[in-house]
């Protein structure tokens, strides 16, 4: 496993960069996440307004304004907390790669380097906002083309699903928020997510943009889901390569002879956690002896476990290409993410079977309840929507199909 990119690059290419410790493998493949969820987006609106199911819309905006003060404070601000935080990792290198994110939370900086860096960066958008500035400014009306809010939709998505995902980690595991409060320990705010916690938060703030900013909110669900799909298979690839936990339970049962062992049953060498000591999923955090052995995460699982996160990558992705040939198919706006929702909760129903979890309600963990109501919303939404269609279809080329 490669805790971050400079464990990959160092275990690949035999290149020693610390400062790639500070760029976390799994936190990577969530940008991933984010950018094939974007562009996927950013096509399906496109799509969508060409067959006139999401609109334009008109925005009226002040030309020539120098820029305000506000605009000035804030850029200070991320400069500030630039150049404080680069400069410092710049001059004490390899103290700051021994632990990267301890650093970036702690109070260590370098103050001229925030200085410095700060008014650079006031100065560079005053200089551009000076360029464009008139004597008199004026009020234009711009037209917004719905892949022109993709940027926004995803931004949104992931601010608030972070949000969701730690708040509903803490409802399934309270013993760890508890430990925040006692502990004081910042770090602990960066880890721990669920995933539906995220889906659902960031799905209602999603849908309260596209309100907020005219763009119908059916078709635009459904240029959203194949990438929220996607996102999701990708992201579940991050926490194989880091090795983040989730995992399944023990699997010690007899490998049939087509399946490669890493596929059956993996014991997840360096994981990120350097789990050690028992655990309730029937496997044991145990001291690497032989092989490579990265500091600070030298420890593997025994016996193996079900790599579910690899399981989770594989049905994703195979469901995106299914929902990506079903966007053109089916015509009923809304029913693609109904679609979509069902088969979210199949996958990660199926899934939680062999995954160890904390258990929420009786002998049910919170992804099984959640999965579940989002299979009987997606059943429900399909029937409403089949109900109360009026043409059922989005368009049509003249021949009965839908246009392209």
């Amino acid at each position: 496993m490669y805790p971050t990119l400079y464990h990959a690059l160092l275990d690949l290419t035999g290149l020693d960069w610390p400062v790639l410790k500070f760029l976390n493998s799994f936190g990577f493949f969530v940008a991933l996440a984010f950018i094939g969820a974007y562009l996927t987006l950013v096509w399906e609106l496109k799509r969508k307004e060409g067959l006139g199911l999401i609109k334009p819309t008109l925005q009226k905006v002040i030309v020539g304004a120098g820029a305000k003060p506000a605009e000035l404070i804030m850029q200070g601000i991320v400069g500030f907390i630039v150049g404080w935080k680069g400069l410092y990792i710049l001059l004490h290198t390899s103290e700051v790669t021994g632990d990267p994110p301890a650093f970036l939370l702690s109070g260590k900086g370098n103050l001229i380097g925030g200085i410095a860096v700060a008014a650079l960066f006031v100065w560079l958008l005053w200089r551009e906002k000076e360029k464009h500035r008139l004597k008199e400014p004026k009020e234009e009306t711009i037209t917004i083309h719905p892949a022109q809010q993709g940027g926004n939709i995803t931004l949104t998505a992931a601010l608030w699903g972070f949000i969701g995902a730690k708040l509903f980690h803490w409802l399934e595991s309270p013993r760890d928020f508890m430990d925040l409060v006692v502990t004081g320990n910042v770090r602990d705010l960066v880890s721990g997510l669920t995933m539906y916690g995220g889906l659902i938060v960031a799905g209602f703030m999603v849908v309260r943009y596209f309100k907020k900013h005219g763009m119908a909110v059916l078709p635009s669900m459904d240029a959203a889901a194949p990438g929220l799909m996607l996102a999701y298979g990708i992201g579940r690839l991050g926490c194989q390569v880091a090795g983040d936990g989730d995992w399944g339970i023990a699997n010690t049962a007899p490998k049939p002879g087509w399946i490669p062992q890493w596929l059956w049953s993996y014991d997840y060498p360096n994981n990120v956690n350097a789990v050690l000591g028992p655990h309730r999923g029937g496997y044991s955090g145990v001291p690497i002896t032989d092989g490579t052995c990265f500091e600070g995460y030298c420890t593997h699982l025994v016996p193996g476990v079900f790599p579910t996160p690899l399981y989770e990558v594989i049905m994703c992705l195979a469901l995106f290409g299914a929902l990506w040939w079903l966007r053109k198919r089916l015509l009923i706006p809304g029913m693609l993410f109904a679609v979509y929702l069902i088969m979210n909760g199949v996958e990660r129903f199926l899934i939680e079977k062999i995954r160890v979890n904390e258990l929420f309600l009786g002998s049910w963990t919170q992804a099984e309840v959640i999965s579940l109501l989002l299979i009987f919303l997606g059943v429900g939404s399909m029937l409403w929507l089949r109900k109360h269609n009026n043409n059922g279809i989005e368009t049509t080329d003249g021949t009965g199909h839908a246009a392209e």
